[in-house]
């Protein structure tokens, strides 16, 4: 069986010198091999040495996998939204399903302005130019709901919150840019 190398790396090298004082003290002779090891180990804060080992060997499968391949657009649910928009990619009606109504939302997530607090009569503007069905307390509300955007308590100011967009929401962005341009 190969030899297992393990790399060493106490966090505070006074914890580790009291540690190893202490355990030695104990002893009324030299420590064994493994005893030193659970020592050196206690002291960079592992349980044991079997813990460091583990530790470590999970490290390195960890850091050998492969990256996880990014996810990939429900091309199916991208078309069935591309539906509730008009010609000029606006929202022409309120979806039923709730898996298209968290796209829509996404969608006009990433219409509104980043890195700014406004007022509700500004969200609803920005809402309303974006939708046709004239319910932009609907859409407001369902977007702090669903945490895209963050509302005082007191739901005078808004902000949109900034997180990773399903792959959907960029395709389906794309699908309206393209209907826009070609009609």
């Amino acid at each position: 069986m190969p030899r297992l190398h393990l790399a060493y790396e106490a966090p505070d090298i006074s914890a580790l010198a009291r540690i190893l004082h202490q355990g030695l003290a104990a002893l009324d002779r030299p420590p064994g091999h493994v005893e030193l090891l659970n020592l050196l180990a206690r002291g960079a804060g592992y349980r044991n040495f079997q813990h460091l080992r583990a530790d470590a060997q999970a490290r390195g499968r960890l850091s050998a996998a492969p990256p996880e391949p990014p996810p990939v657009a429900d091309h199916a649910r991208c078309e069935k939204a591309l539906r509730l928009f008009d010609p000029q990619g606006r929202l022409a009606r309120w979806p039923k399903k709730r898996n298209q109504q968290i796209l829509c939302l996404w969608l006009l997530w990433s219409r509104m302005p980043s890195g700014e607090t406004f007022p509700e009569r500004r969200m609803n503007e920005l809402l309303n130019a974006e939708h046709l069905f004239g319910d932009h307390a609907l859409l407001r509300r369902e977007m702090v709901e669903f945490g895209l955007f963050r509302r005082t308590p007191d739901g005078r100011e808004y902000s949109r919150i900034e997180r990773e967009p399903p792959p959907e929401m960029a395709k389906l962005a794309a699908l309206l840019r393209q209907r826009r341009a070609a009609g």
